[in-house]
This record gives C-alpha cells, structure tokens and sequence, in this order.
C-alpha cells in the first residue's frame, strides 16, 4: 500500500472516531448557549413560563431557573462526556418536553417566541419544534458515544449542580424571593390626584370604584413586560379589564409599539402631553403601577416588586 494513502486512511479513521464526540461537544454548547441566553434574558423567560399558568408567578421563577439549571448541568456533562448515557437522556428528555409545550402552544394559537434562545434569537413555536427535531437528530447520532467515569465522579456531578445552581440564583435572584426587598415608594399623590381630576385622566373614570393604573413610557421596556404581567392576571383571573388602564408619554404611534411588543391586551389608555408634570408624579421612575379605591391610592408597585397575591386580594 501506498505511504500516502495509508496516512491519510488513518487519518480518516481518527475522524471517524473524533467525529461523534466533537458533535456531542457542540451539542454541549448549544445547551450552555441557551442558558447563558435565558439567564440574559430572564425577566422575558420568566414571563414566557408565567403565561401558561400552570404556575404562579412566584414560582414560574424559580421553574425558569430550574431549567436553565439543567440546561447548563446537561450541557457540561455532554461537553466533558462524564455521565454520558445520563445527560444524554437527559437531553433528549428536555428536547421532548420542550417540544410538547410547543405543540401545546401552537394549539392554543400563539406565534409568539419561546425564548430558548432568550432575546438574542427568536424562534416563533414551529421554528422551534423544527429547530428541536434536528437536535434530536443529532443526538440519535451519538447515542452510543462512550462516556467515560472517574473515582468519585458523583461526587463531581453534585459540585457542578450546586455551583450552577448558586451561579445562576446569583447572577439574577428571583424578584419575589430576594430577602429585605423594601422598593421605594415614589409617586408623589398629591399631583397625582390632581391629575386624576384634570384632562385627560379625568375621561377614565378612576374616582369610583377600584382601578390599577400603569404610569408607563413607550419606549421602556420593563413598562412593557409589566403591562404583559398585568395583563396575564387579568386574563386568568378574571378581573374586570375596564378597571384597568394605561398612562402613557410618547406618541400615538409609540402607543401602539407599546402594545405590539408589550402583547398586552389593550386597556382604555390615553396620552399625557405635560411631560414635566408626568415626571414629578411618578418621580421619573418607570413603570409605576398605582392602586387605586374610589380615587385613593392604597398600594403603588414597580416591575419587580409586581406580587400577583396583592392584585388578586385588590380585586376580591
């Protein structure tokens, strides 16, 4: 045989058997990617679970975590092969979970973003089932990779699940759980009731009976995903949407922006001319959310300090 031609078939033959774990590797990847991106995008991803309400809000943040959790604990354990028929299951049973909720949610007629990529790349449900099938795939392609163990390798298992864990409840601590959480109350009430009574707030009727009021600019994001919030509660709740309403500075086309990207339900909302005066109510903190009982404020909240137990019990 040939010199030539029998290095280069070795050198086929170490490809052959290099191949499978280099894409077991990238499958790695691909997984730690995608938490990296929901823990970037957690508020979304968080908001993303809420909306099927099969849980409360409180705890559709920690069953983001959880997933992005396993997500990153599947995807170090396929990058360094440890466990290997573990995390394989592993994944391909999140595959096919996530994949269901999809089917799920092309049932109920969304189109919106499932966020597994987090905000970076949106994928509406077919997308993603597509996108899912191909990794699944791929992984019948390495489905007999041999892993390999080393002594005391549960022992490193549990290290990697507690690190990741304490990693990602750091880097971004659920909202409703973080200890001492005491936000500032900014609104200032006094030209708020002024407002309340003036044009244009006085066509919303917000002097009987009981109103939650959003104080939102166009452009902010976090007004958007706590109109999304606000809206979601409405909906699974029940309460009444015309004691619901918007307060907006922009314009009327920021207005409706707000709604397109916010997928909120739109409320009676009008637009309020004198900037200045909007700032020094609110305090030119945004959003704030005012609790309103026959024209007295008796609670006020922002995004992260938004508790749905307090809406429901405002609304009893």
């Amino acid at each position: 045989m040939d010199v030539r031609l029998f290095v280069y078939l070795c050198g086929m033959e170490k490809v052959r058997k290099i191949a499978p774990y280099a894409l077991q590797a990238v499958l790695g990847l691909v997984f730690i990617f995608s938490a990296i991106m929901k823990v970037i995008g957690m508020d979304r991803f968080e908001i993303y679970i809420y909306s099927y309400h099969f849980f409360s809000l409180n705890f559709s943040f920690l069953v983001a975590r959880a997933a992005i959790i396993a997500e990153l604990v599947l995807g170090i354990g396929l990058v360094s092969n440890c466990f290997h028929k573990l995390m394989w299951w592993g994944s391909v049973a999140m595959l096919g979970g996530y994949t269901l909720l999809l089917f799920y949610a092309l049932f109920l007629g969304r189109t919106d973003s499932c966020h597994c990529f987090g905000d970076i790349l949106q994928f509406n449900p077919w997308q993603s089932i597509v996108k899912n099938i191909v990794l699944l795939g791929l992984f019948v392609l390495v489905y007999k990779n041999e892993g390999w163990r080393f002594k005391r390798d549960w022992l490193a298992l549990v290290v990697v699940a507690v690190v990741t864990s304490v990693a990602v409840f750091v880097v971004s601590p659920p909202d409703n759980y973080t200890p001492n959480y005491d936000p500032e109350h900014n609104l200032n009430e006094e030209l708020f009731y002024e407002a309340i009574n003036d044009s244009p707030l006085d066509t919303l009727g917000l002097l009987q009976g009981k109103h939650v009021v959003g104080l939102f600019s166009t452009g902010c994001e976090f007004c958007q995903m706590s109109a999304r919030k606000l809206s979601l509660m409405q909906q699974y709740y029940g309460f009444p949407a015309e004691n619901i309403a918007f307060v907006f500075i922009g314009s009327e086309e920021g207005v409706d922006g707000f709604y397109e990207k916010s997928e909120s339900v739109r409320y009676q909302s009008v637009l309020y001319d004198d900037v200045v005066r909007f700032l020094k109510i609110s305090d030119g903190v945004f959003p704030t959310i005012v609790f309103l009982d026959n024209g007295q404020v008796v609670n006020e909240c922002g995004f992260r300090n938004m508790k749905e137990a307090e809406l429901k019990e405002f609304f009893r």
